[in-house]
């Protein structure tokens, strides 16, 4: 399935991509089927049962909203945590003169960073230096501790496209990363929730950044150093992952930063995530003048 969270008639609401006649619709799941919730945390806690009522839900339906119609939201629209893995391909490390690491580095964002699919990039009045990154982005669905690598795939909903968004200026200014993460705006995600049924290995997604149309990331994310599994079971050693909890795993090479001229974000801009088979997240780049 490719859940969504979406406005429609001033409500937000949770449903399912589903092709009908040719073109995309929404199902919303809860008029589909009224004992699942409308809303996603809600729906990924309930667990498999979920799912499987979900999707006789779908096969039942005839017809359903259009895209048009709505507003595609983040499709996990306040995460309780936001985990983010740096320096997780080879060539971003080689690129930023930084050695491949022996654990994986953590940092975090928070949940006013979140936005949506064509929810516009605000570039900070403060802040020169914003750079794209995209990003595997890995939903957890199950409550977990510990979690042995062999079984970590278990407790994955799904994948989608996300935007690590970076004020490479504010992030250079200490050792510790978070301040130049945590920006309004700075973690996009969608458009959907592709759950993990569908994504039989997470590690064979090709991943493309445009901005403004110029390729600009190209990658594949056999590439990540540290695995999707392994991930998974290092943090639920330090903390109890819950469901709709994010992974974001980390940016390929190409980043703004790293280049001759660096290439940073700019009014008018518009960044493009593309990750195979998970769908394209745009995202337009917008002054915080314009935005106030």
């Amino acid at each position: 399935m490719k859940l969504v969270t979406f406005v429609h008639n001033n409500s937000l609401r949770l449903g399912a991509l589903w092709v009908c006649d040719g073109r995309q619709v929404i199902v919303d799941l809860q008029q589909a089927e009224p004992q699942l919730p409308a809303d996603i945390l809600a729906f990924l806690k309930w667990g498999e049962e979920a799912c499987h009522i979900a999707e006789a839900a779908i096969a039942r339906a005839t017809d359903g909203i259009a895209l048009e119609e709505v507003q595609l939201k983040a499709p996990i629209p306040n995460p309780g945590k936001i985990i983010c893995i740096g320096l997780n391909y080879r060539d971003h490390a080689a690129e930023t003169g930084q050695p491949i690491p022996e654990y994986p580095t953590i940092f975090s964002k928070y949940a006013n960073a979140v936005i949506g699919p064509d929810e516009p990039i605000v570039l900070p009045r403060v802040s020169q230096r914003v750079d794209y990154e995209g990003e595997l982005g890995v939903v957890i669905g199950r409550r977990g501790r510990y979690i042995p690598e062999d079984r970590a795939l278990d407790y994955v909903a799904g994948y989608l496209p996300c935007n690590d968004v970076s004020a490479r200026d504010f992030q250079k200014r200490t050792s510790q990363w978070t301040i130049g993460k945590t920006f309004d705006t700075f973690a996009p995600m969608g458009p959907a929730l592709v759950t993990a049924d569908e994504i039989p290995d997470p590690h064979a997604l090709d991943i493309r950044v445009y901005v403004s149309g110029e390729l600009m990331q190209s990658s594949n994310t056999r590439n990540l150093i540290f695995s999707v599994p392994y991930l998974v079971a290092y943090l639920s050693q330090v903390m109890t992952l819950e469901p709709g909890d994010v992974i974001l795993t980390g940016t390929p090479g190409g980043v703004g930063d790293a280049r001759t001229p660096p290439r940073y974000l700019q009014p008018g801009d518009e960044v493009r995530v593309e990750i195979a088979q998970l769908g394209v997240l745009r995202n337009p780049v917008v002054g915080e003048a314009e935005r106030d």
